[in-house]
């Protein structure tokens, strides 16, 4: 047998390349080179032959580029900007993900709303040029309609309230979602939606002399202001500041962080301190997408996401409560409605729900559930 020529030790290992002018070899730190001429190519891989060394690299290039092919690239749009606390936290995640699947499994991200929003976001996961979007719960109502229960207006009274209702019902969510054809690992709270507007709004005549803002395709939105006599005005979220300023709109329904996140506080001057209905934000993946990834890699994109998803949920309850007190300092009027018109709402809202469950939109059992727990949590907690 020959000794092999032209060996040396190189930094990188494992790795393999397939090239027309010849094949290189990288293993245990070992760089094969064989020389340029087809004959002499043909003397190497005879040499490794006699060696008993052919079937080896063989076996090794297999792994290594059927390793290679398996790998993930998940492509996320959000419309969270880079530098963010959001965008930096999601970025740790993900390079954490890569390191523990040893790059198998990495995430591009597109923030800003480079991609769109919501609507167009999920239009480009369906002809894959995304995997994934991080997204208001509502806009997935399409593939689980019983995810707005927690959208439902004025079902909620207080964050102990929210808290009860979730440790209940938030599997019943990621499950739904699941079979709907979307992966996500957990709901990260958005906060509670106001109303803000430029005139204050102290009842239903002012809600239908405004001109109110809902989300594109917002369903939910639609049907709330209809049934109180308003006719909203849809309009993509990266239009709502200008059309603020211009005076298209008077009146925009925002959770405080949300209202300061987006520079809208800037445009109104009141709020209606009457929470009119529960945010949620999530991180949603394509299950086809997930299921390239191999099961062991999977459960780890689900522990560090999980958990990432845990730590905006706490962290946004917190920052809402201080985007609250900071709209104040910011000389936002707060406006409280009377006993009579928080009747009113109430009733409206009731009737909302009784509609969404009529045409379908969602089910009685998702909202007999909701029910269930508010009614056991205010049972024991009857001062709240």
């Amino acid at each position: 047998m020959r000794p092999l020529k032209n060996v040396q030790f190189c930094s990188s290992a494992r790795k393999a390349k397939i090239l027309t002018g010849g094949i290189y070899l990288i293993f245990r730190g070992l760089k094969f080179e064989p020389a340029a001429a087809i004959g002499q190519k043909r003397t190497f891989c005879k040499d490794l032959n006699m060696s008993g060394m052919l079937p080896i690299v063989f076996v090794v290039l297999f792994f290594l580029l059927s390793s290679q092919a398996h790998a993930v690239v998940l492509k996320i749009a959000t419309l969270d900007t880079d530098g963010s606390n959001w965008m930096v936290t999601m970025r740790q995640g993900a390079k954490e993900v890569a390191k523990k699947t040893e790059n198998r499994v990495c995430f591009k991200f597109y923030p800003g709303g480079i991609m769109g929003d919501n609507k167009a976001v999920l239009r480009k996961i369906r002809i894959g040029q995304l995997h994934g979007g991080i997204l208001t719960s509502g806009s997935l109502s399409k593939f689980y309609p019983d995810i707005m229960v927690y959208n439902l207006p004025m079902v909620f009274k207080s964050f102990g309230e929210i808290d009860y209702v979730r440790k209940h019902m938030d599997r019943l969510i990621i499950d739904g979602l699941e079979k709907g054809g979307f992966i996500i690992f957990g709901l990260a709270e958005g906060g509670f939606a106001y109303l803000m507007s430029t005139t204050p709004v102290k009842n239903t005549d002012d809600v239908r002399k405004n001109k109110v803002w809902i989300p594109e395709n917002d369903e939910l939105g639609l049907a709330t202001f209809k049934i109180m006599g308003s006719t909203p005005i849809p309009l993509p979220l990266a239009e709502v500041r200008t059309a603020l300023q211009t005076g298209l709109i008077n009146t925009v329904t925002a959770s405080a962080i949300g209202a300061i996140a987006l520079q809208w506080y800037t445009r109104v001057n009141y709020m209606t301190d009457t929470p009119l209905m529960y945010l949620c934000g999530l991180l949603a993946i394509d299950k086809k997408a997930f299921k390239k990834i191999s099961l062991a890699d999977q459960q780890v994109v689900r522990n560090v996401m999980s958990r990432i998803y845990r730590q905006f949920d706490r962290k946004n309850r917190k920052d809402n409560i201080k985007a609250l007190e900071a709209l104040r300092k910011q000389g936002i009027k707060f406006v409280i409605p009377d006993d009579k018109t928080l009747e009113e709402w109430k009733g409206l809202a009731l009737e909302i729900t009784g509609n969404l469950i009529d045409s379908g939109q969602i089910s009685q059992e998702i909202v007999n559930t909701l029910q269930h727990n508010l009614k056991d949590y205010r049972s024991k907690h009857c001062k709240e």
